[in-house]
């Protein structure tokens, strides 16, 4: 965390940390994962000296919510999948589990 965060920032860092943690990354992916989260909060709340457009003018990280993720630790989700499988129009598709999903998509 950069010198001079609020105990606010420090605990959301720890947080969003641990829970990268917990999903299976790497100590040094969900460090950074979490600095960049944190530094994009700080930027949008106007905590920080510098910010990019991107930083200031984007949906906020907490409202996103991982709606740009395609395929995170565990690949896409059920119903990513779900959606491919109808537009390709398997047969069976509704009673199909993940990862039988992602075999007959070739996932």
């Amino acid at each position: 965390m950069p010198a001079g965060s609020s105990p606010k920032r420090e605990r959301q860092y720890e947080h969003i940390k641990d829970s990268a943690r917990g999903r299976g990354e790497s100590e040094k992916r969900a460090e950074e994962i979490a600095a960049r989260t944190v530094n994009k909060e700080r930027a949008r709340s106007g905590e920080s000296k510098t910010a990019s457009k991107t930083s200031t003018q984007d949906k906020s990280s907490s409202k996103r919510g991982g709606q740009r993720s395609h395929s995170g630790s565990q690949g896409p989700t059920y119903d990513q999948l779900y959606a491919e499988a109808k537009k390709r129009d398997i047969p069976g598709r509704s009673s199909m589990n993940k990862s039988e999903l992602q075999r007959k998509l070739g996932k």
